[in-house]
């Protein structure tokens, strides 16, 4: 039993070291745990600190991809060096490595693939009660939309079983915490979550700038990843919603053409029937969208069975 902890940076130079010393290196019932650093590009000594710590993997992208980048670059990674196991955590020191023994706990007990660290959001000091409410409403959408029952969807401490990692696939640079969460709840597999430790904040967060730049990001992950594998709800939603303004003018411009007067409401039937058209398009869209959601499932099939495969004799 093989435990990768991967650990995404960008300009970590100062933190890595506190993060790294927390991570243990023997966990009862697993063979061996190694560390995996993935360099996004850091403009400081990153990679440099990190080979210097002794962690035994450094992959370095020459230049910044995006948080959600550099996490597949070390799923990626880690599949390939043999991996049962890959626990995630962050290079800022935000999380309590030695919690990782209880993060994997429920993998090794057959009872989750995917397991969430919770950071009990209303305990951390240095959140702000705006913040605690945008976590907490960020929350209740990503359980909306991936029938899941996890409290901190935006933690990014979690461990993957192998079979996980095999069929996640990530399309966004910005973060892996959502899409990761949606496409595994959509894909019916096993997630729990466990309460965490986290660390005093040594540094400003690098994922965003503000916080609504982050909110914005964080929305578009959402709307983008929920209507990559659930099209036809949302498209038949917004369609049949647009089609309904355009029958309720319909309904007031024959209300005053029946009533003896449809003079001056010719511009309401023009608007209502531009309306019903361009419902019916949204829903048609929808239609085609699930076509394609279908196909691209198929695709994800043969990817994941491709990927567990193991390699051929000429490819060894």
């Amino acid at each position: 039993m093989k435990v990768i902890v991967q650990i995404p940076c960008l300009n970590e130079e100062h933190t890595l070291p506190e993060t790294v010393k927390d991570i243990p290196r023997t966990i009862p019932g697993v063979d061996s745990v190694e560390i995996l650093v993935i360099d996004d590009g850091s403009s400081d000594l990153t990679s440099e600190v990190a080979r210097h710590l002794g962690v035994d993997h450094v992959i370095r992208h020459p230049k910044r991809l995006g948080y959600g980048r550099a996490f597949k670059t070390g799923l990626d990674e880690a599949l390939a060096l043999g991996a049962d196991i890959i626990v995630n955590t962050d290079g800022d020191n935000q999380y309590f490595g030695g919690d990782i023994p209880k993060l994997i706990a429920p993998i090794l007990e057959g009872r989750a693939d995917l397991v969430v660290g919770d950071r009990e959001v209303d305990r951390l000091a240095h959140f702000s009660p705006f913040k605690k409410f945008l976590q907490h409403l960020g929350s209740w959408v990503v359980r909306a939309a991936s029938n899941t029952e996890i409290p901190d969807a935006a933690s990014g401490f979690r461990a993957y079983s192998r079979e996980a990692a095999l069929r996640l696939h990530i399309f966004t640079n910005f973060s892996h915490s959502m899409e990761t969460l949606i496409q595994a709840g959509r894909k019916g597999i096993a997630i729990t979550h466990i309460s965490i430790r986290t660390n005093q904040p040594l540094r400003p967060s690098h994922l965003y700038r503000s916080l609504w730049g982050y909110l914005l990001a964080s929305a578009t992950t959402i709307i983008r990843i929920y209507a990559m594998y659930k099209p036809l709800p949302i498209f038949f939603g917004i369609g049949l919603g647009v089609s309904c303004v355009g029958l309720l003018i319909s309904g007031r411009f024959l209300y005053f053409y029946f009533t003896g007067s449809p003079h001056g409401h010719i511009q309401s039937l023009i608007f209502a029937g531009a309306l019903l058209v361009i419902g019916v398009q949204i829903i048609l869209l929808g239609l085609l969208s699930d076509l394609i959601a279908g196909v691209r499932s198929i695709g994800e099939e043969i990817l994941y069975q491709s990927k567990k495969r193991p390699p051929s004799k000429d490819q060894r």
